[in-house]
């Protein structure tokens, strides 16, 4: 098999976001990048596919030189080559852009299946998978909890309210991983040190031949508003700190 996984590189989950004064997005200075936490499920579970059916399989990344770092742990996890396609051009890349830059590092590559996480937890748009498949002319699979590959085809389950679907579709296409597809291993020192001599193939704009220009661009960020203090009920009869609180709820945080 001829497997792809997509990844991004995020600012960590557990980094305190700073906004820029100005509002034009985020103080990246002290900030630990990590690779977005659904292409984790990406990258295993293309791992799984390889180990059981064989093949190889390819990440590719767009984004600034640290994201190399996020290439090569997922070449540390088993991968075995990668494309990192990185111009300043694409700094302020929509999900359009990303999505067609990464389509034209793909177009022409014998691929199987293609792995991108379900959404990037900085953005949060979900759009770049189904873009992705569009412009490859392929079916697109979103929100995967389980597949199972049949040859010439792939079934999976997405959970929708209240019920799964079990969907199945000819290969190739694009399947977006969420929590619960697998459980992503740990990269290995022996892992870590091969993937200091994987290949990485290096691409720019000018190399792929697209257009820069994003469809949706941000206007302004801003932190979320500062929470009000909480309130502490004093006293030492439960019964009359019980009526306190439901007055409060009542009147104040008018919740019943």
């Amino acid at each position: 098999m001829n497997i792809i996984a997509c990844v991004k590189q995020v600012p960590d989950t557990e980094a305190q976001i700073k906004v820029k004064a100005d509002g034009s997005g985020i103080e990246e200075g002290q900030i630990k990048w990590v690779m977005n936490p659904y292409d984790e499920y990406g990258v295993e579970e293309a791992l799984r596919l390889k180990e059981k059916n064989g093949g190889d399989v390819t990440i590719v990344s767009v984004g600034p030189a640290r994201a190399m770092e996020t290439i090569r742990t997922a070449l540390a996890m088993g991968a075995d080559k990668g494309i990192h396609v990185c111009d300043p051009a694409l700094d302020n890349a929509d999900a359009y852009v990303t999505a067609a830059a990464l389509a034209a590092a793909i177009k022409g590559m014998p691929c199987d299946v293609i792995f991108c996480g379900q959404r990037a937890i900085d953005d949060d748009s979900g759009q770049v998978g189904s873009i992705l498949a569009e412009l490859l002319g392929i079916p697109q699979l979103t929100l995967v909890t389980k597949l199972e590959y049949a040859g010439s085809s792939v079934k999976v389950i997405r959970p929708i309210e209240g019920a799964q679907l079990l969907v199945e579709t000819a290969l190739p296409c694009v399947v977006t991983a969420q929590k619960g597809l697998n459980e992503p291993r740990y990269a290995s020192l022996p892992g870590i040190m091969k993937a200091k001599k994987k290949p990485v193939d290096v691409k720019n704009v000018a190399a792929l031949g697209i257009a820069v220009e994003a469809k949706a661009k941000v206007a302004k960020t801003t932190p979320p508003p500062a929470r009000p203090p909480g309130k502490i009920i004093c006293g030492d009869d439960p019964a009359q700190k019980a009526v306190e609180v439901a007055r409060l709820l009542r009147e104040e945080a008018k919740v019943i």
